[in-house]
C-alpha cells in the first residue's frame, strides 16, 4: 500500500483486511499511528477516523495510553452478540466442512423473489456450495450476489464470502434470517440424502451500511442431523 494515497475509508478497508487475514490477531495492538502515518503516507486526522471506524464495527477497542488492541476478527461481529452457527457447532466438538459446487452469471431469473432481482442489479453471480457436519451433508446454499469481475476468487474452498464482500467494499451492517419447513423436492432429497419429506429453509437478506442488498441467500438444513441454534450474550 506504500505511496498511495488513501482516504480513511480506504485505510480503515485494508486494516479491516489485515484483521480479517489474521495479519493483526486478537488481543494484538495494532500499529501505532505514527506508524500507520508513514505506512499509508496520510495525516493523523485520516488515521485516525479510520481506527474510529473499525471501532465502531467492532474490530479495535482504542485505550488511552495503551495503544488500541484487536478484540475480534468477525467479517460481521458487530451485528450482534450473537455467536455464529458454525462456532456453536465447533464449540460443540463438531467438524464443519464445505464444497463449492458452482461459482456462475444467472441465467434464470424465475427462481428469484422480484424485489431481490431489482435490489441486487441486472447481472447476478450464483455462489452454490454443500456444507458437510462431520462428513453428512448438513446444508446446501445458494447465495445470490452482485456481479463483480473478480469473481475467481470466490471459486476457492476456504474463501469467506463475508470477508469477500467486504473486499469489495460491501461491509455488511444489517442481516434479515426468515425460517420455514419445507416439503423436500427430489433434488433436496438427494443432495442432503434426506429421508424424510420435510426439511428448515432459511432465507437470508444482508445489507450494507446504505441498507442496500449485497447478498440473498437460501439455506436449506437437514435438522435431523442438527437442529439450528442461536447463542446470545446478554
Amino acid at each position: 500500500m506504500k505511496g498511495k494515497k488513501l482516504l480513511y475509508i480506504e485505510v480503515a478497508k485494508d486494516l479491516k483486511s489485515d484483521i480479517l487475514a489474521g495479519h493483526y490477531p486478537v488481543g494484538t495492538l495494532i500499529p501505532t499511528e505514527i506508524e500507520l502515518e508513514k505506512k499509508y503516507e496520510v495525516s493523523k486526522i485520516t488515521i485516525r477516523k479510520a481506527v474510529e471506524i473499525l471501532s465502531q464495527e467492532g474490530y479495535l477497542e482504542k485505550k488511552s495510553g495503551k495503544g488500541t488492541t484487536v478484540i475480534s476478527n468477525r467479517p460481521f461481529n458487530k451485528l450482534s452478540k450473537a455467536t455464529s452457527f458454525s462456532a456453536v457447532l465447533e464449540n460443540e466438538g463438531h467438524r464443519l466442512t464445505k464444497k463449492i459446487i458452482s461459482v456462475e452469471e444467472v441465467d434464470d431469473f424465475t427462481e428469484l423473489p422480484e424485489d431481490v432481482r431489482k435490489k441486487l442489479g441486472e447481472r447476478i453471480i450464483c455462489l452454490t456450495r454443500i456444507y458437510y457436519l462431520d462428513d453428512s451433508p448438513y446444508i446446501f446454499y445458494k447465495h445470490y450476489l452482485p456481479y463483480k469481475e473478480n469473481i475467481e476468487s470466490l471459486r476457492k474452498s476456504q474463501t469467506s464470502l463475508y470477508s469477500w464482500l467486504g473486499e469489495q467494499g460491501q461491509s455488511i451492517s444489517y442481516i434479515r434470517d426468515s425460517f420455514s419447513i419445507e416439503m423436500a423436492d427430489e433434488e433436496i432429497k438427494e443432495i442432503l440424502n434426506l429421508d424424510k419429506p420435510t426439511y428448515l429453509k432459511r432465507h437470508r437478506y444482508s445489507f450494507n451500511q446504505g441498507r442496500n442488498l449485497v447478498e440473498y441467500s437460501v439455506g436449506n438444513y437437514d435438522v435431523d442431523l442438527h437442529s439450528y441454534v442461536i447463542e446470545y450474550e446478554v
